[in-house]
């Protein structure tokens, strides 16, 4: 596979709409050719503890963001005609289709592939676990910034370059 769009969700609260910031790499031919990062206004707009010792963000970061539907404007036509990859894509594909129905919006089907699944059949059990640092580490790739949705999704694209 040589055309797709790496994405990556955090959120806010233990509701999948509750998106809070989104980062979006594009691979065309095998390679990387757009990032794309945005902070997004939550729905609903409260922060859960556990989720804001996972990924750092607060309402302080969110509170002056877009909403959903204005960032998804400059997404759409990045990723039109390119199938989705996340790394335990349920989780991105319910948080999308979710807020995609808390603003009316018409969900587009987008097609989703996973690597998390992908790389428990490549690997097996040659890795110790397959969470994404740990697979991005076994293809070369170097983790840094872990649970940042752009450094999440560009890990995932690099993960499904090497084995998609």
């Amino acid at each position: 596979m040589t055309d797709f769009a790496a994405i990556d969700f955090e959120t806010a609260n233990e509701c999948p709409s509750s998106v809070c910031s989104v980062g979006i790499v594009v691979v065309r031919d095998g390679e990387i050719v757009d990032r794309f990062y945005s902070l997004i206004h939550p729905e609903p707009e409260y922060y859960q503890w556990f989720c804001r010792q996972v990924h750092g963000l607060g309402p302080e970061d969110t509170d002056e963001a877009p909403v959903f539907p204005y960032v998804w404007e400059k997404v759409e036509p990045l990723i039109e005609g390119l199938p989705l990859v996340a790394h335990n894509s349920r989780f991105d594909e319910e948080c999308l289709k979710q807020v995609f129905r808390v603003y009316q919006m018409d969900y587009p089907d987008y097609a989703f592939l996973d690597t998390l699944s992908a790389s428990r059949r490549y690997y097996g059990s040659t890795l110790p676990n397959h969470q994404l640092q740990t697979v991005a580490a076994a293809c070369g790739y170097d983790l840094t910034h872990h649970h940042h949705a752009l450094a999440d999704a560009e890990a995932c694209a690099r993960i499904a370059i090497e084995i998609l």
